[in-house]
């Protein structure tokens, strides 16, 4: 491939620093520009660790980058111990339509790595970068999901696993993960995540920062977390269902609709057409009765000596 035979280019702002190759340097500047001018993260410290973001040029240079432990859905792969990231180039099959906020959500993984090492669970590390890199369209699935109407959703540490199963069990990870630390920043209006972290970092346990940062124990919040969710999003999952099903109702019953305004238009055809020969009966009755009553005219008296003369 020939961007592939070109020697890789490079770009250097801040703390970051951009490895491309020539097709992809106007994504690279994009990219540098972005992270460089938005580079705070919420209830963080500003991150201070140089980042490596490289690249690739086709599927096959970012399997070797990325390694094959990689999702295949992976549009970008964080490296938090060596603080790089992997992103697919713009003609990269599978690449995102917004690179600017899947690579801010990368970055925020190494920011959070950052502050506090490996104390974070899977499912806080991505509901987290979501957050920061403000993925609200990752609760669409929310709004649609039955879960939210007929199943209790699942213990916090549960969503780890999520990550683990497939693209479709991932977004679903997402969703849930994204809501869970959304709502926790939404608890301390004043300091949000801040006294949070602190604490945190300073316990190494997610309960015991709870407890300080919040008044809560993680099992409070877990609850808190799953009533408002519940609350927000079953409604609108029980209403995009029936919607769906009014639809599918909809197009099955169009056509018998269709049917029955199709026969019905018949019935009041041979309705008028009857009152018509009725009424064109009942005049033809009303004339034939006016003309009998009508006395036929007599004939004409003549003379009977001659003909042709007049009376006298």
């Amino acid at each position: 491939m020939r961007a592939q035979s070109e020697a890789p280019l490079r770009l250097d702002r801040g703390r970051f620093t951009v490895v491309h190759y020539e097709k992809d340097t106007r994504l690279a500047q994009s990219m540098i520009g972005a992270a460089a001018a938005n580079d705070t993260f919420p209830g963080l410290p500003r991150p201070s660790h140089r980042v490596l973001l490289a690249i690739a040029p086709s599927e096959r240079v970012f399997r070797e980058w990325v390694g094959p432990a990689a999702p295949e859905w992976g549009e970008a792969i964080a490296f938090p111990e060596s603080q790089r990231i992997v992103i697919r180039g713009r003609d990269v099959p599978g690449g995102t339509d917004d690179p600017g906020i899947t690579l801010r959500h990368e970055i925020a993984h190494l920011a959070l790595h950052e502050a506090l090492g490996n104390l974070p669970p899977r499912w806080f590390d991505e509901g987290y970068a979501s957050y920061a890199a403000g993925e609200w369209r990752r609760e669409d699935w929310l709004a649609t999901s039955m879960s939210m109407v007929f199943r209790r959703l699942p213990p916090l540490d549960d969503l780890d696993a999520y990550f683990y199963e497939g693209e479709q069990s991932a977004s679903q990870g997402y969703a849930l993960a994204h809501r869970a630390v959304a709502e926790l920043a939404s608890i301390d209006r004043e300091h949000g995540l801040t006294l949070f972290f602190r604490y945190w970092k300073e316990t190494e346990s997610l309960d015991g920062a709870m407890r300080r940062a919040y008044g809560m124990t993680s099992a409070d919040f877990e609850e808190l977390w799953r009533s408002r969710t519940r609350r927000r999003y079953g409604a609108l999952a029980l209403t995009a269902d029936f919607a769906v099903i009014g639809v599918v109702g909809g197009l099955t019953l169009v056509p018998l609709w269709l049917a029955r305004r199709r026969r019905n238009r018949r019935r009041l055809e041979a309705m008028r057409g009857a009152e018509a020969a009725a009424e064109r009966a009942a005049r033809e009755s009303a004339l034939a009765n006016l003309l009998g009553e009508v006395p036929e005219a007599e004939p004409q008296r003549r003379d009977a000596g001659g003909s042709g003369g007049a009376i006298a």
